[in-house]
């Protein structure tokens, strides 16, 4: 029914990109949704065009060519969300700018036209006899970018998982301008990260505080994964699953039949997610899985939705702590390495959540460029860094020493509780430091 329309909009990569004109913004979306035969065609036209903007957020290999075949920013100019680690190595020559985000908001920066898009590009699964495209494992907000773009153009990839909804999850052809076949690549994912002494101490402390019925968020990394297997073998059962990104974990977490969702009160007995980033295993099994649902993120991350789920777990890293319990999570200094995400999302939210908790988890100490040891829980955070997590937003602080409840603490009771669960080489100057301000008290535990 729906052929005669795909055949009449089906493009080469190289025909589909010429309706890209100078000026133009335009939209690669985030992760596995970033377009690839379409950015090649696009990168061929660099001597055309001149002040082209692409949005996009979290590049992974095969990485993006036009930023990279246009180092002088004349013909091409990358902005980012949040970025991969290969996006802060584009911002720390100058080629990629970054711009904050509260990831829950995404979509009604679009819907209400704060940014600017003309034309959208994603990579899709293959229509489907009813004439629809799977935004696959990234639901994201790709909706609302196609809504408002001038032009949408859809690069198929048979390699996609079909991944079922939710919302927001698929486009139809009538909503389609031009359709490219691409070349069907593997869809990526991150690098195998084993868990270190630290983060399994780490994980140790939050088990503690799991218990049947719990509805967890995990962000990304050696931590979250380590701890599915450590779930899974503790024996804790009827947990539920609704985060922003499903990982391997959560594949662990099914396997050993500790996730059935049965307690959860939204979305009862599915497994909820706005995208996936993981291994192929983790990407097989979402394929046509009745079991998991893809929402957009303003769904997923909002904090009202997330506030609405009881015995709410979220559990995501951060770089550096200060006495204010003031957390920085995506900035070494003023070198932006990462991004916001949807951390504030489920720390705000999870806190409402009835029998709901946050934790921001991080080593006591990391090495600078001279190889020496230095303290991540500071009197202040690093000149230039920005705040992710303010102080009246942070809930629990985690090292491999232990928990630091912030809520409800005041400043000299927020010191005492992260010296305790420093490094203890760093506990005296730390004391120091705080009797210098006055956030030292004669009744704290740990005398100066």
């Amino acid at each position: 029914m729906f052929e005669s329309e795909y055949r009449e909009k089906l493009r080469t990569p190289e025909e589909a990109v010429k309706v890209v004109k100078s000026g133009d913004w335009v939209d690669y979306m985030f992760f596995n949704a970033q377009p690839k035969a379409l950015d090649k065609a696009l990168a061929k036209r660099k001597d055309e065009l001149f002040g082209v903007h692409i949005r996009s957020a979290i590049s992974l290999p095969p990485f993006p060519q036009v930023p990279q075949c246009d180092p002088t920013m004349e013909h091409f100019q990358w902005d980012s969300w949040h970025f991969s680690a290969w996006d802060a190595k584009l911002g720390d020559q100058g080629i990629c700018s970054f711009s904050p985000l509260l990831y829950h908001e995404v979509p009604s920066y679009y819907r209400n036209r704060h940014v600017e898009i003309d034309v959208a590009m994603v990579r899709v699964t293959p229509m489907d006899k009813f004439g629809f495209f799977n935004f696959g494992i990234n639901t994201s907000h790709n909706e609302a970018v196609c809504e408002n773009a001038k032009i949408v153009i859809v690069e198929e990839n048979e390699n996609m998982p079909y991944v079922c909804g939710g919302h927001g999850n698929q486009i139809h052809i009538s909503e389609v301008d031009y359709v490219v076949r691409g070349e069907n690549e593997l869809m990526a994912g991150p690098a195998i990260l084993e868990a270190t002494e630290a983060e399994k101490a780490i994980g140790g402390y939050i088990l503690e505080d799991l218990h049947d019925g719990c509805c967890l968020q995990l962000g990304i990394g050696g931590l979250p994964n380590y701890l599915g297997k450590q779930i899974a073998s503790a024996g804790l059962r009827d947990l539920s699953a609704h985060t922003e990104m499903l990982a391997d974990a959560y594949y662990d977490l099914w396997k050993a039949g500790c996730l059935s969702g049965k307690k959860k009160e939204l979305d009862r007995k599915k497994m909820v997610c706005a995208f996936a980033l993981g291994t192929q295993d983790l990407y097989d099994w979402m394929d046509h899985n009745p079991q998991i649902a893809t929402y957009t993120v303003e769904y997923t991350n909002h904090p009202s939705v997330i506030s609405r789920i009881s015995n709410m777990i979220s559990i995501n890293a951060c770089l550096e702590v200060d006495f204010y319990g003031q957390a920085a999570s995506e900035m070494q200094g003023i070198r932006q390495i990462t991004g916001t995400g949807g951390q504030w999302d489920f720390v705000y939210g999870s806190y409402h959540s009835p029998g709901g908790k946050s934790y921001l988890c991080m080593a006591s100490t990391f090495k600078d460029k001279e190889g020496k040891l230095q303290s991540k829980i500071k009197p202040f955070l690093t000149p230039g860094a920005a705040c992710t997590v303010s102080r009246q937003l942070s809930q629990y602080i985690v090292t491999e020493y232990g928990k630091a409840l912030m809520k409800c603490q005041s400043v000299w009771k927020r010191t005492e509780n992260l010296i305790e669960i420093a490094h203890p080489q760093f506990r005296d100057d730390l004391i120091k430091e705080a009797t210098k301000l006055g956030f030292w008290k004669r009744t704290n535990k740990i005398e100066p």
